[in-house]
């Protein structure tokens, strides 16, 4: 296995998506997101790095209301 994507935020290591899991990178992670109509923890964890937001289901909509309450 390769080195881990380094600034990967990710605190999910059992996810199989997750960069420490595989040598593809982020790809698969992306992937996966982009088909359920998600965005990646990564994009919430640098909005929200405390993870005091209801993150909801990591649907776009959810990201989006993080963003405007952050405001």
């Amino acid at each position: 296995m390769s080195k881990p994507v380094e600034f990967c935020t990710c605190t999910d290591r059992d996810c199989p998506f997750n960069p420490v899991n595989h040598d593809q990178g982020c790809t698969p992670c992306i992937a996966k997101n982009l088909k359920a109509g998600e965005i990646p923890s990564c994009f919430f964890n640098i909005v929200d790095p405390e993870g005091k937001a209801d993150r909801g289901a990591y649907l776009r909509k959810d990201f989006a209301r993080i963003v405007m309450e952050m405001e």
